[in-house]
């Protein structure tokens, strides 16, 4: 079966051999009419073609063979639409989260890019430049909700963060105390120096600081309650260091405390058998400060 295009410029069939002979004998097709076999997307001359050479060569020439008739034109097939153009706009539409946006763009760029490379198979550009736009859209306004629900949820991050140096910290330093005790006969630093006495036993000097409040040399203070007791007849349960703004070799008692709270809600405070934990404001006449 072939395909015949006609002087008129549009496309006839698919016809079968003999229909072309036919023609060819009525002077509608020559050697020059161009033809397309079936299965092929090249459109050649009649003359290419050796089923129609006896055809032609008995063939009396026309100047110009006429339109042919009594077959409708080919209809070209039309082009289907690209589902991704599709798949732009509808992420598009719901692009509030931002991620679905951001594809929906890039869906966008690619169904573009195929339509244009499909020789007319695939329709859909007009869908995809909408999908894009309103992604575009739909991702600028976005920003600013997920910055809102985002920011909130780091700070809370950047927070536990801190107050676990800080927690840290504050178990170095009662852990130091200890060591310091255990290297002079069991008995606690003495209050005017505790600080130098134990910076020994620490990862460093800064371990003695509270990460949330770094312009203290020191944000922690020494029970000065046990200064020179041995650490083994203090009950486990006193109050070793806590949290302070006194600055280095800080001493004291409950009055020592920090006035606010600096995680949230509560302190750190490290206790004679070595423990550290967070302590409520409303927990401070709870605790024990008498060795």
């Amino acid at each position: 079966m072939y395909k015949v295009m006609g002087t008129d410029g549009k496309e006839y069939g698919p016809v079968s051999v003999e229909t072309i002979r036919q023609w060819i004998a009525e002077r509608r097709a020559a050697a020059e009419t161009r033809v397309q076999s079936e299965g092929s997307a090249e459109w050649k001359p009649l003359s290419a073609f050796s089923e129609f050479s006896a055809a032609l060569a008995g063939a009396p020439r026309a100047a110009a063979p006429p339109p042919l008739p009594g077959l409708p034109p080919t209809t070209a097939p039309q082009g289907k639409t690209s589902g991704m153009a599709v798949a732009s706009l509808v992420l598009g539409i719901v692009g509030f989260c931002g991620i679905t946006a951001i594809i929906g763009i890039i869906l966008g760029v690619a169904a573009q890019v195929k339509i244009r490379r499909s020789g007319g198979q695939l329709k859909g550009s007009g869908l995809a430049i909408a999908g894009m736009v309103v992604s575009c859209v739909m991702l600028l306004f976005s920003i600013p909700l997920l910055a809102a629900l985002l920011l909130p949820a780091l700070a809370k991050v950047k927070q536990s963060a801190e107050n676990g140096g800080c927690e840290n910290n504050a178990r170095q330093v009662a852990l130091a105390v200890r060591l310091y005790a255990d290297e002079n006969e069991g008995k606690c630093p003495p209050a005017v120096n505790w600080c130098d006495a134990i910076v020994n036993n620490l990862p460093g000097p800064e371990t003695l600081r509270c990460p949330q409040r770094r312009g203290e040399k020191s944000g922690f203070a020494f029970n000065a309650k046990l200064a020179g007791k041995t650490l083994s007849s203090i009950p486990p349960d006193t109050v070793l260091i806590f949290e302070s703004d006194g600055g280095w070799n800080s001493t004291g008692g409950s009055e020592a405390v920090l006035s606010r709270p600096p995680h949230g809600r509560s302190y750190f405070f490290g206790f004679a058998d070595g423990s550290v934990r967070p302590v409520a404001r409303d927990e401070l006449p709870q605790l024990r400060w008498e060795p």
